[in-house]
């Protein structure tokens, strides 16, 4: 993108977000790992309300939930549950990064250098962590968001390992309400 199509698209992604209160949105995911000769598949639901709830719920091939509220993240791995203080920069940084990159906020991330690119489906905001902490775990994240729209329809992540995952989000509700249970394990 040139540098007026950045202004532009930064600003609107900016006003976008500034509204959004809840977002909800069923995806799947696919990990590339090197030494496994087949992708690994899962799909399931994420929902997250402003300013910093979020619940990521895998529901195939195995049931496995990870929510933050309240300064907590509660985990439920196919009936073990557990609570971790989320206050740690750590996980602060991880919760930042996920909400981030399903809601947009994290075109203003300081922790990160962004470049904007734009193809035939819509626009690319890619993410190049700036802490040698965070290159440890993620080399890359672009961000695509469809021709008009403002929220993100995938994730594009390249871990430090080479590994790849992406997450293609569908049927995105915006603003709908989320009923609390969403966010109980």
């Amino acid at each position: 993108m040139n540098p007026a199509e950045i202004r532009q698209f930064t600003a609107k992604m900016s006003a976008e977000s500034k509204k959004m209160k809840t977002l909800q949105a069923s995806f799947v995911q696919t990990k590339k790992m090197d030494f496994l000769n087949k992708d690994l598949v899962t799909s399931g639901e994420m929902a997250l309300q402003a300013p910093a709830m979020l619940s990521w719920r895998y529901t195939k091939p195995y049931k496995y939930s990870v929510i933050f509220k309240n300064g907590k993240m509660h985990i439920n791995d196919q009936g073990k549950k557990s609570t971790h203080d989320a206050k740690s920069r750590n996980f602060q940084k991880l919760n930042k990064l996920i909400i981030g990159s399903a809601n947009g906020n994290l075109l203003n991330d300081p922790d990160f250098t962004v470049s904007y690119f734009k193809n035939s489906s819509g626009n690319i905001a890619r993410f190049i962590p700036k802490s040698a902490q965070l290159l440890k775990y993620i080399r890359q994240v672009d961000l695509h968001f469809a021709s008009n729209q403002s929220v993100v329809s995938q994730v594009n992540m390249l871990e430090a390992s080479g590994d790849t995952t992406t997450i293609v989000f569908k049927n995105t509700k915006v603003n709908a309400p989320v009923p609390a249970s969403v966010f109980s394990l």
